[in-house]
This record gives structure tokens, C-alpha cells and sequence, in this order.
């Protein structure tokens, strides 16, 4: 189901894709694609696919392990990170079975301290996802342990009610109220 209704949207939105796609190539050329290597279901590996909103330059490391991060964000990047439409090529992701809508967010690669911890707690069993409960409850802003029992949470009262209200509610803290963005 998510991944035929990821498909439905990337047609839907293609024209916006495409308008996205120029301004990133008029601020700072190809590619507008970005890929980064993030942990899955199992500890498994994938790309993740996001729209560029950084220099080519930058260095491939987390934004908030970046000295004077602004310095390397484009023009355009600063609204497509403010509104959270650098995410939305995971739908991508989600076709290819990687992710899905609703999850814990892909941890980055070398993010061993949050792995463990989702390890512990069994998070890591999920598939990630474009939003989640922790993504709805803090973002950026909370510890690693609140988000991991926030993801906790999740697991265990797993519905499609909850599913539900994590996406609506993602849509109001994120592209209503751009809550909880650090970068």
C-alpha cells in the first residue's frame, strides 16, 4: 500500500518536483538529487534521496557537526529545509520498499550512539519512515533517548488511528507551524 500510494503522489507532484529541480539548478547547479547512506529495517543500509539544499561543497556529515552549517546552505535550500520539502524525494525511498510513510526517521550511518539505543528498545525492527511520532514531538529539539522512547511508544500502540494522527499532525507542526526545525 505504501508503495503504490508513494507512486500516486511522485506522479501528482512531478510538476513540483520539476520547479523545485530548477531552482536548485539555478542556485547552485547538478545535482539537485542529494544520497546518503542511512540505516533501515534491521541495520540494513540504503541511499536516502533527498532534494539538495546544501553547496556541493559540503562536507557529508550531519548538518548540526558542521561548523557555521549556514555557510553552506543555499538560497533556496533555506525554504526547502524550513518546509521540509527536501524530504520528499524519500517517497522515492518508499517505492523501492526502503521506507515507509509513517516510522522512526533513518538514522545517518554513523549514528552508532542512536542505533544502540533504538537496538535496545527494538526500533530498529521498524522500517523508517518519511514522518513519525517522534518527528511530531519534538524533532530536532529532544535527546536521543526521549526520541527513542517516543519510537518506543510507537511500536506499541501501533494502529492505523495512530498512523492517522501522526500524519495529520505532521502536516500542522511541520508545514504549518515549521516547528521543532534546529537547521
Amino acid at each position: 500500500m505504501n508503495r503504490i500510494l508513494a507512486l500516486v503522489i511522485l506522479v501528482f507532484l512531478s510538476p513540483f518536483f520539476l520547479v523545485v529541480s530548477i531552482f536548485i539548478l539555478i542556485d547552485d547547479g547538478f545535482p539537485v538529487l542529494f544520497s546518503q547512506k542511512r540505516i533501515g529495517i534491521n541495520y540494513s543500509f540504503f541511499k536516502m534521496y533527498k532534494f539538495r539544499s546544501m553547496k556541493k561543497s559540503t562536507p557529508n556529515v550531519a548538518t548540526h557537526l558542521l561548523t557555521n552549517s549556514e555557510k553552506y546552505v543555499l538560497r533556496v535550500g533555506r525554504i526547502i529545509r524550513k518546509l521540509s520539502l527536501d524530504e520528499l524525494p524519500n517517497l522515492l525511498n518508499i517505492v523501492k520498499g526502503e521506507m515507509v510513510f509513517i516510522g522512526p526517521r533513518p538514522a545517518l550511518y554513523n549514528q552508532d550512539d542512536l542505533m544502540k539505543l533504538r537496538i535496545e528498545a527494538g526500533v530498529d525492527k521498524l522500517k523508517p519512515g518519511l514522518t513519525g511520532w517522534a518527528q511530531i514531538n519534538g524533532r530536532d529539539e529532544i535527546s536521543l533517548e526521549d526520541k527513542v522512547k517516543l519510537e518506543k511508544y510507537y511500536i506499541v500502540n501501533k494502529s492505523i488511528f495512530l498512523d492517522i494522527k501522526i500524519f495529520f499532525l505532521t502536516f500542522i507542526t511541520v508545514f504549518l507551524k515549521s516547528k521543532n526545525i534546529s537547521h
